[in-house]
């Protein structure tokens, strides 16, 4: 009988393993620019093209490879990391494992040039399907440059499962802060179809996370810093304020390698506790250094799941560091009665009271008040009060929106079985609740779940057709997001127009904002575009939802009255036939009660009656 078990042929064996270690063009990216930080490099580009399926490449200015390295750098498990067992747990490289080329050159088109500063000329090669197709003499700078085109060509089946390219872009973009975040000592850009997405310089940490996270952290960020015989902990977390709805500005690093562990994050939200609000996240960027033969660095193919020998050491100390560095800076609630130095150097602290300033000051009204008798109590009267009743008779502020214009008025009665009765009293509680009669009973109706539904469907009825009616901006502003948020702005930019927000890309990660919905108050565009953007990412957690869903429940719940607004009659009654005027009126679009009905005769039997 023949024999039926046999080997894999190289290229189907490299696809196999391309499997784990390349699943998409950020996959990539990540191996290629911890190879160039290897290498020694102090400048490293990133070039992609058509979010890294057409081309990813990195060009870097590290020692190079000789013309034998460079064709067996893409051969399994080659690697000139490791030579025995044991330097397998001490590893403090990026790549170790030799995988990375090897799955690349299985399923791209890759082409590598490089060359060592003794060597006159250096090497060019070409591969394809783990077959090199070329190999020549080249003229080229030190270093590296890898690049690697039309990513999974062979394997058509694995290039659709890729995402859209503001997805994939998002991807890399993560992959490269998370590099770029480990080495600030070393120069870094990214330029994605010819414009560039970040330029950062070396500097410090300090200054590479404010590069990478915004400037808005420049005078947020609290120094963590714990030196101990076991293990160090350096790095940076954002003043509570900071704390944001999604944890995207979390980073752990171990040996300056990337890590996710929901372990650590715990320990870092423990420290965090009663400072910001449960449903919040942190932002921290954290380095842990300990003996890497502390650590397992091998337990997953994208080497970001470790494990520590001692886990529960490693929590007690993050946990500590963290709120040592809070306390140290006064972030926790404490009364300080140390007087600022600036105060110190003003006039009025440090030069002696003339006399003429004495004389000026005891012939006051303010000064008599507080030293004479009873005079506590006395209001001065003055001429330019004589027209008081203007303040009262004119408007205080023209601009003002009135809260009844946001909320969608219908002339229609409204027939729901729940509906209020038409001449019901309302009263409004807590800043909170509407409490008011039906033909049942009463109604407790939340403010913010009911006005959050009315916005979600009208903003629903506004996508699928006519669009919501815009106002120009007299005098457009300009904002600026991170890069990541950049791309995640431009791809819902058509469905916002549609909801009566009208912005227009202004250079890099600019927008300027033309218009916003006629019945939302013209200021505080900046802040209120950003907290959109929080929430549409929060609401991204799960995927089930496609893009313009996440968008109008991100704008249905930041546009929708909070508890704290206090509420006329008209505003209450507005509220109360919108809700029973919509589609599904008993419950939020994320399925929260908009109201609790309380039945007469329920009533009845709770009194014995």
């Amino acid at each position: 009988m023949q024999d039926i078990i046999q080997l894999l042929p190289d290229n189907i064996a490299n696809q196999i393993a391309a499997g784990e270690v390349i699943q998409r063009p950020a996959s990539a990216v990540k191996e290629l620019l911890e190879n160039a930080v290897d290498a020694g490099a102090t400048q490293i580009k990133l070039i992609v093209n058509d979010a890294g399926k057409a081309l990813v490449q990195v060009i870097d200015n590290g020692k190079g490879m000789s013309e034998l390295d460079a064709r067996m750098a893409f051969e399994r498990h080659a690697t000139s990391k490791i030579s025995h067992i044991d330097d397998l747990f001490q590893i403090k490289t990026m790549g170790f494992r030799g995988e990375a080329l090897a799955s690349i050159a299985a399923v791209a088109q890759v082409e590598l040039k490089t060359k060592r500063a003794i060597d006159e000329v250096g090497v060019f090669v070409t591969i394809e399907n783990s077959k090199v197709t070329q190999q020549e003499p080249v003229a080229t700078e030190n270093g590296t440059s890898i690049a690697m085109k039309n990513l999974f060509f062979n394997v058509p089946a694995r290039r659709n499962f890729l995402k859209s390219n503001p997805a994939e872009l998002k991807h890399i973009i993560d992959e490269f802060i998370r590099v770029a975040m480990a080495f600030p000592e070393i120069f870094f850009s990214l330029t994605s179809n010819g414009q560039q997405v970040f330029h950062l310089e070396k500097g410090t940490l300090k200054q590479r996370i404010v590069q990478i996270l915004g400037n808005n952290y420049s005078a947020k960020l609290v120094s963590v810093q714990e030196r101990t015989d076991y293990l160090d902990i350096i790095g940076f977390v954002g003043k509570p304020e900071t704390a944001k709805k999604t944890r995207g500005d979390q980073y752990f690093f171990v040996n300056n390698r990337f890590i996710k562990s929901a372990y650590l994050n715990h320990a870092v939200m423990s420290a965090f506790a009663e400072m910001i609000p449960k449903d919040s996240f942190p932002m921290y960027a954290l380095f842990i250094d300990l003996d890497p033969a502390q650590v397992d660095i091998n337990v997953h193919p994208t080497k970001q799941e470790i494990k520590f020998e001692d886990e529960k050491i490693v929590y007690a100390f993050v946990q500590s560091a963290v709120k040592h560095a809070l306390a140290q800076f006064s972030i926790t609630p404490t009364l300080d009665f140390e007087l600022d130095a600036t105060i110190q150097h003003l006039d009025a602290v440090n030069k002696p009271i003339s006399n003429q300033d004495k004389q000026s000051t005891a012939s006051s009204k303010l000064f008599q008040t507080f030293t004479q008798k009873n005079q506590a109590h006395l209001v001065e009267k003055r001429s330019e009060l004589g027209h008081w009743k203007d303040f009262y008779e004119k408007p205080i502020d023209t601009d003002f929106t009135p809260l009844s214009t946001q909320i969608t008025s219908f002339t229609t009665t409204a027939l729901h079985v729940d509906a209020p009765l038409p001449h019901a009293d309302f009263l409004q509680l807590h800043q909170a609740y509407i409490v008011v009669a039906n033909s049942n009973g009463y109604l407790l109706i939340n403010q913010q779940n009911a006005h959050e539904r009315i916005l979600y469907e009208r903003f629903s009825k506004a996508v699928e057709g006519t669009p919501i009616s815009m106002q120009q901006s007299l005098f457009p502003v300009v904002i600026e997001v991170t890069p990541a948020d950049a791309i995640l702005l431009a791809a819902l930019l058509p469905d916002l127009k549609q909801l009566g927000y009208q912005l227009e890309h202004f250079g890099n990660n600019s927008f300027v904002v033309q218009g916003t919905p006629a019945d939302v108050q013209q200021a505080g565009e900046t802040a209120a575009i950003e907290k959109l953007l929080e929430q549409y990412k929060h609401f991204s957690s799960d995927l089930k939802f496609s893009k313009r869903e996440k968008l109008l429940r991100s704008l249905a719940l930041q546009q929708s009255i909070k508890t704290g607004t206090v509420l006329g009659l008209k505003e209450m009654q507005q509220l109360a036939t919108s809700l029973f005027l919509c589609d599904m009126p008993n419950v939020t679009p994320t399925g929260k009660p908009t109201y609790i009905t309380f039945k007469k005769d329920e009533m009845d039997k709770m009194f014995g009656r």
